[in-house]
């Protein structure tokens, strides 16, 4: 059984920076994609960052630069750090797993997600 668990979230202020972290365990699949989404109040789930088994990585556009996904393989664990940080970088970040190692920014390519963690950037 596959298990996420985000942590690192946090209340910062602008221009602070902050990382997340996911903790996994279960992920028996030979090749997969990780990733980072985010959802803001009111708002859709949007597409934060992709990390492939090759391992290329992906960034919404309007993030690079600022924002940098890694795994640490040996400990099963998913980074995002995130640099200045902006008020509207404020959401629930959550952590998913394409168990068919796809490199997508479409949420229904992930069959697994955390619970999420709650970032709150304040101006």
């Amino acid at each position: 059984q596959v298990q996420l668990v985000e942590s690192g979230g946090g209340l910062v202020q602008t221009g602070d920076s902050l990382r997340l972290s996911c903790a996994a365990s279960g992920l028996t699949f030979n090749r997969y994609t990780m990733a980072w989404f985010r959802q803001a109040p009111g708002k859709e789930r949007e597409f934060v960052a992709a990390l492939h088994w090759t391992p290329i990585r992906t960034y919404a556009g309007s993030l690079k630069g600022r924002f940098t996904i890694d795994r640490d393989s040996a400990n099963n664990t998913l980074y995002l750090q995130m640099n200045s940080l902006k008020p509207e970088d404020t959401a629930v970040y959550y952590c998913a797993v394409d168990p068919a190692g796809r490199l997508s920014r479409s949420e229904t390519r992930y069959d697994y997600w955390g619970q999420g963690a709650q970032v709150t950037v304040s101006s």
